[in-house]
C-alpha cells in the first residue's frame, strides 16, 4: 500500500471504511462546485471507481487523515477515469472544519509530488467550477496556469481547467 507523510497529514490508498465520511460530504451541499451532490449509491460507485484506478494505472485519489488518526478527512490527488482525456488532479475535505488550514494544499503538493515522481506523466489539469473560487486560489498556489485549450470531459458543463507541470511550475 502507498502512503505518503506531511509534517501534518498520512495519504493513504482509500479503504472502504472511508465510505461513511465520503458520502457524508458527496450527499451534502458542499459538494455542488464538484459535481455533487451524489447519492449515497452514486457516492459508493464513484468510491469503487477510485480502488479500480488504483488497480489499473497505480495511482487514484488518496484519502487523507491527520497524523495520529486513520480517520479520512478528504480525498485528494491524481485520479483518471476512462471519461477524462488525462490525469487530474483533485481534492476535497470531508469537513468544513478542515478548510482553511492549508491542508489540502499540503496533501495536494505531495501526492502531485508523488504523481510526478512516480509516473512517466509530466502535466495533469484540475477542472474546476467557474465559481470555484478556492480551488482556484489552490491550483494558482500550486504553480498551476489555466489551460483554455485543454479538453473538457464534461460536454456543455461551464468548466475553467488549470494545468499543473512536473516540478510545480509552467
Amino acid at each position: 500500500m502507498i502512503v505518503l507523510h506531511t509534517p501534518r497529514l498520512t495519504l493513504r490508498q482509500p479503504l472502504p471504511k472511508d465510505i461513511p465520511a465520503s458520502i457524508a460530504f458527496w450527499s451534502s451541499p458542499r459538494s455542488h462546485m464538484m459535481g455533487g451532490p451524489w447519492t449515497a449509491e452514486e457516492t459508493a460507485a464513484e468510491f469503487q471507481g477510485l480502488l479500480d484506478q488504483w488497480a489499473k494505472h497505480g495511482f487514484s485519489l488518496f484519502t487523507v487523515t491527520r497524523k495520529g488518526s486513520d480517520d479520512g478527512i478528504g480525498g485528494i490527488g491524481p485520479f483518471y477515469p476512462d471519461t477524462h482525456p488525462e490525469p487530474e488532479l483533485g481534492w476535497s475535505l470531508w469537513n468544513a472544519a478542515d478548510e482553511g488550514q492549508g491542508l489540502a494544499y499540503e496533501a495536494a503538493i505531495a501526492a502531485r509530488d508523488w504523481f510526478f515522481a512516480t509516473t512517466a506523466f509530466r502535466t495533469a489539469v484540475s477542472y474546476t467550477d467557474p465559481q470555484n473560487h478556492r480551488s482556484h486560489r489552490l491550483c494558482e498556489r500550486m504553480g498551476a496556469v489555466v489551460d483554455r485549450a485543454a479538453p473538457n470531459p464534461y460536454g456543455d458543463e461551464p468548466t475553467l481547467t488549470y494545468r499543473h507541470f512536473a516540478g510545480g511550475a509552467a
